[in-house]
């Protein structure tokens, strides 16, 4: 008896409008979740930078406060028109499931001065390779180049153009300005070729 008053106050609720707006709204839902992958996938997305290592130029307050900056990843071509100083994001050789950024100090042909715990003083970077470091100082707040050598161009994801938050910061990422630490002899890209 209790079985057949829930039946019948359940055939009551009228289902068929709701049921149909929720369908309708699904489809829509559903038809823009592939432009939505496309889009991070290879035009762009927004990524928040985390850690020390790009501190002072990026996280700028990561001693007083737990904010982080968040940015702006061109992922439009990301291996082309590579240059010294740009920001890029990249899967870090150590922890490949990790998107890394830093900075990029040398091209393929350059010659690199390297710190420790790389194993040699000199550094050559080969044909499609780049040498990436942090901003920080501190060379223990950064894993970079400095540990796990040059990178490989095919394991970069973006280039980092634009700070959005904080407000203070936000605009383009002014790259061409950067003046490194670390001392690089700029090579050409024929010099590259005979290191691969």
């Amino acid at each position: 008896m209790a079985v057949n008053r829930v039946v019948s106050n359940f055939r009551n609720i009228p289902l068929r409008p709701f049921m149909r707006k929720t369908g309708y709204n699904l489809l829509i839902f559903a038809s823009w979740v592939p432009a939505v992958i496309f889009f991070n996938e290879n035009i762009g997305e927004t990524t928040k930078i985390t850690g020390a290592s790009m501190y002072p130029y990026l996280n700028t307050s990561y001693n007083e406060s737990r904010k982080k900056d968040l940015c702006w990843v061109n992922k439009w071509n990301p291996g082309t028109g590579l240059e010294r100083g740009m920001l890029v994001s990249f899967w870090s050789p150590s922890h490949p499931d990790v998107l890394a950024v830093k900075r990029i100090i040398a091209i393929e042909g350059d010659r690199v001065f390297s710190r420790a715990p790389y194993p040699a003083p000199i550094a050559d970077i080969p044909a499609g390779h780049v040498w990436v470091e942090g901003d920080n100082r501190d060379g223990n707040k950064s894993l970079d180049s400095n540990h796990y050598g040059p990178i490989p161009i095919s394991l970069i994801q973006g280039k980092v153009t634009h700070v959005l938050r904080p407000w203070a910061s936000s605009g383009p990422i002014k790259w061409a300005e950067f003046r490194g630490r670390t001392k690089v002899i700029r090579g050409r890209k024929e010099d590259a070729l005979q290191w691969a």
